[in-house]
């Protein structure tokens, strides 16, 4: 059996969570990630026979019986998961009864796995039924994209379009725009519900007020889609304020979502 902390999973979690606290998106214990894992790359690495305990989710997840994720803990700051990862994550396979965590690995502190695990396990699920190839779900607290919450209209159409206008890259990085959630009591299952819902057609899911979901195929692609969200918000917190002389057209928008074959909310342009 080969040295878990040498699992590229686990460096993958370890970088990322450095990353996002690095740049400011995950104070304290703000924020949280899981990733599914293929039962191949895990059992180099532990014995899949070997339950440590068991947790209750709270969420009946039938789809996903069987998965493995990655999760990082509840309570656990993100600076701390690359000096001690057995303690600030864990490795969970949902068990046959869909409402049960087999722990495999970590939480060694007798922790458990983030309590927005339920908006995880929904998300992964409405991503998946889009989207086969989905493996990855990350919210955190972008500073700029949560500072433009206070100051644009929460409209998803609106709010993407504005994201659009700032970076020529944005219409083909999220052509798909950001889904828009009012404010919501985190931590519960009726704003994992709502957020589902969104990403059945978004892979990006502003909470108001509070952060930002994203999902995607793989740990690069999922940050990289909050990474230029952010971007975006803070050229336009660093601009909303002054006269606007020149912008990207929505005709341009078309011409460059064209021009790298990118299925764009064409409903979100004023044409």
């Amino acid at each position: 059996m080969r040295d878990i902390l040498t699992a590229p999973f686990v460096k993958e979690m370890m970088d990322t969570t450095a990353n996002m606290y690095r740049l400011g998106w995950d104070e304290r214990n703000g924020g949280n990630i899981s990733y599914m894992l293929e039962e191949e790359e895990v059992k180099e690495y532990l014995d899949l026979d070997k339950v440590i305990r068991t947790i209750p989710t709270g969420f009946q997840a039938d789809s996903l019986i069987g998965k493995i994720f990655i999760v990082t803990g509840t309570g656990k700051y993100f600076k701390n998961v690359k000096d001690d990862p057995e303690t600030n994550l864990g490795i969970i396979r949902i068990a046959e009864d869909g409402t049960t965590a087999e722990l495999l690995w970590g939480y060694k502190d007798g922790g458990r796995f983030t309590s927005e695990l339920p908006a995880h396990l929904m998300s992964h699920m409405a991503r998946l039924s889009v989207d086969p190839l989905n493996r990855v779900v990350i919210h955190s607290h972008p500073t700029h994209t949560l500072a433009m919450n206070y100051v644009h209209e929460l409209d998803e159409k609106k709010f993407t379009h504005t994201l659009w206008e700032m970076c020529t890259e944005c219409i083909v990085v999220f052509p798909d725009g950001v889904g828009v959630l009012p404010w919501m009591l985190c931590g519960n299952n009726t704003i994992g519900e709502a957020t589902a819902e969104k990403m059945k057609e978004f892979r990006l899911v502003v909470w108001g007020m509070h952060g930002i979901y994203g999902a995607g195929r793989d740990m690069d692609e999922t940050f990289g889609l909050i990474e230029t969200v952010e971007k975006a918000a803070q050229i336009y917190m660093l601009t909303a304020h002054l006269p606007r002389v020149n912008t990207i057209k929505d005709s341009e928008m078309v011409e460059l979502a064209e021009a790298f074959g990118v299925k764009y909310r064409k409903d979100f342009l004023n044409l």
